[in-house]
């Protein structure tokens, strides 16, 4: 069964790599002197993919089976990165003219691609983990692999500057970087077997039947919470370090600051959450670490500098599992329908498009420390479908 999963964790580290849209904005703007809109063409283009394939994909899958919607994904992610690589971004520093898009073109025909396939990879990469996990340890895993994931997101916020550092190359050296690790993984996946069974009488996923599980009180509210979970997490990740140097004079390296009290606690919380879920129920972690990412955003709204950084490092390590917690939950809950589940909440990451606009515009009308105020009522609503999934569990046990 290892030699099974091993492949699997390794799709969740190259499923990272489309968080990569997040340090980009500032990489593009600066290197292809954009305006702060065209900038944010990139968090756009990759977020648009979740909404548009999710649950196509879910749907594809269901008929073509898993390992090959597997290995889609990393094939249509392998293509963006070498995209930008065959136009002379490969590591080199290259002169663009100011006004010339060319190639900010071909980087967002990349982040297109890139993106697509991590969706892809997103879409089966959670029932796939079921079906190559043990029995009862497939939120162990899931927790695990979320943590790799985490990994393969934080290449591209250290790669750029220490590539910059150390050999005197550009932001660009993460395509061909990003590329060696997805290529590695494909050979891992190609001599994988994986079954994919069906319960008897369970009919095919049909958009249909996809859209009427919305229908259900208990999925409508556990998309919701990964749309909210995500819209909550982006803005957090936008926001801290403009907050950090708005209200304490941090510049220059505040994407490091920003990585090293938000992003590290992420990564790892992930790990000990697999730890942690040996020892405790799903549902009940669910609850307490809700609960430590609201106590965290409290924090974060006082004066102190020392009690804002705390608060930020609650928030890292309270958000580091509740994707994977709410996704497992409620794919075993319902297993049968894990096709359609999963694409309807890898649909619900879009929410990382939609909540950090109102954050932005709540920062822009009363300030950026009360911008938090948004992912703080997201925090609240995860809370309010910890506790009623909790108690759902109870009744129908």
């Amino acid at each position: 069964m290892k030699t099974k999963t091993a492949p699997i964790f390794l799709a969740f580290l190259c499923m990272g790599f489309g968080d990569v849209v997040g340090p980009l904005v500032g990489l593009a703007k600066e290197t292809f002197q954009l305006s702060y809109t065209m900038a944010l063409l990139v968090p756009f283009v990759g977020f648009i993919m979740f909404g548009i394939l999710s649950v196509p994909i879910g749907l594809y899958q269901d008929k073509k089976g898993k390992k090959f919607i597997l290995v889609l994904g990393l094939v249509v992610a392998l293509i963006g990165l070498l995209l930008p690589m065959v136009n002379g971004m490969y590591g080199a520093h290259v002169e663009f003219n100011p006004g010339e898009y060319s190639s900010f073109y071909v980087v967002l025909a990349s982040i297109l691609l890139l993106c697509a396939g991590a969706t892809i990879l997103q879409v089966v990469g959670n029932p796939v983990m079921r079906d190559v996990s043990p029995e009862g340890a497939y939120s162990k895993n899931l927790s695990l692999a979320q943590s790799i994931k985490a990994v393969g997101s934080s290449l591209g916020f250290l790669v750029p500057p220490l590539v910059a550092m150390s050999f005197g190359l550009d932001w660009s050296i993460l395509f061909p970087v990003f590329s060696v690790l997805i290529a590695a993984t494909l050979l891992l996946t190609f001599p994988l077997q994986i079954s994919d069974v069906k319960e008897p009488g369970v009919q095919r996923a049909t958009l249909r039947s996809c859209l009427l599980l919305l229908k259900n009180g208990y999925v409508l509210m556990m998309v919701m919470a990964i749309f909210i979970y995500v819209g909550a997490e982006v803005s957090m990740s936008s926001g801290v370090p403009i907050l950090l140097r708005e209200n304490f004079g941090i510049t220059g390296f505040s994407l490091w600051v920003s990585w090293a009290i938000f992003f590290l606690p992420i990564l790892l919380g992930r790990f000990v959450g697999s730890i942690i879920l040996g020892r405790m129920s799903a549902k009940n972690f669910l609850v307490v670490t809700v609960f430590v990412a609201i106590i965290g955003v409290l924090a974060m709204f006082s004066s102190n500098e020392l009690l804002t950084y705390a608060g930020v490092v609650l928030v890292g390590l309270g958000f580091a599992n509740i994707f994977p917690l709410v996704f497992s939950i409620t794919i075993d809950r319902m297993p049968d329908r894990s096709n359609e589940l999963s694409g309807l909440m890898v649909t619900a990451i879009s929410g990382g498009a939609i909540v950090p606009l109102i954050m932005g515009s709540v920062a822009d009308s009363a300030g950026v420390l009360a911008g938090f105020a948004v992912p703080l009522l997201c925090l609240l609503y995860i809370s309010f479908a910890s506790f009623a999934s909790r108690k759902t569990a109870t009744v129908t046990a």
